[in-house]
């Protein structure tokens, strides 16, 4: 059965190139809302209400409002261009969790990190695993209203970033902001291609 978008259509019959593209970070940035913000199909969410036995293992300091949670993935679709369709994997970010992402990584091509600006240090082990297993990635700050603002250069100090990895600001509530950080790892993915020796 082919898969169809949010209007009931197929994929478009131009569309010759699929991407797998992780996002990852930590519990709580934003992963879940991002891949239902950018998806042209209803997303798969395995989103579930927290529980008092959840609250004793999954740290909720400066998350007062968070009352659910990714148990395992989250699954979206947004055909990027004429040709090119990105399938988006949306990792749990608690580490009771983190055996998952292992699997979720196989056959991806590229993948997000979210931050917030609030908790830098929490996304560095979503850094860390794209880079152990050799994925290119984007760094997206997700602007929450009550976290502070760095400017760019202090911010790739703090993460520690190749000056190659693109960096963005986004909400990712708002689709075209979210999609500014997925247009901006597929520049990234497309860049490293045109800079590999032709074999």
């Amino acid at each position: 059965m082919r898969s169809t978008n949010s209007e009931g259509r197929y994929l478009s019959p131009g569309v010759d190139q699929s991407l797998k593209v992780v996002v990852l970070g930590p519990f709580g940035v934003g992963k879940t809302t991002l891949v239902r913000a950018v998806s042209e199909i209803r997303p798969t969410s395995t989103e579930e209400r927290m529980t008092k036995a959840g609250e004793a293992v999954d740290t909720l300091q400066g998350l007062s409002d968070k009352t659910t949670t990714t148990v395992a993935l989250d699954f979206g679709r947004l055909t990027l261009t004429d040709d090119l369709v990105l399938y988006l994997f949306g990792g749990p970010g608690q580490t009771r969790f983190s055996f998952m992402i292992d699997e979720l990584m196989q056959g991806a091509l590229g993948g997000v990190v979210l931050v917030d600006t609030a908790r830098i240090t929490e996304s560095w082990d979503a850094m860390e695993r794209m880079e152990e297993a050799g994925l290119p990635y984007a760094v997206a700050v997700n602007t929450f209203a009550a976290s502070p603002r760095y400017g760019e250069a202090e911010l790739r100090r703090a993460l520690d970033l190749d000056p190659s990895t693109p960096l963005v600001e986004c909400d990712v509530r708002y689709r075209e902001s979210a999609k500014t950080v997925l247009i901006a790892l597929v520049s990234h993915l497309l860049s490293r291609l045109s800079l590999e020796p032709a074999s």
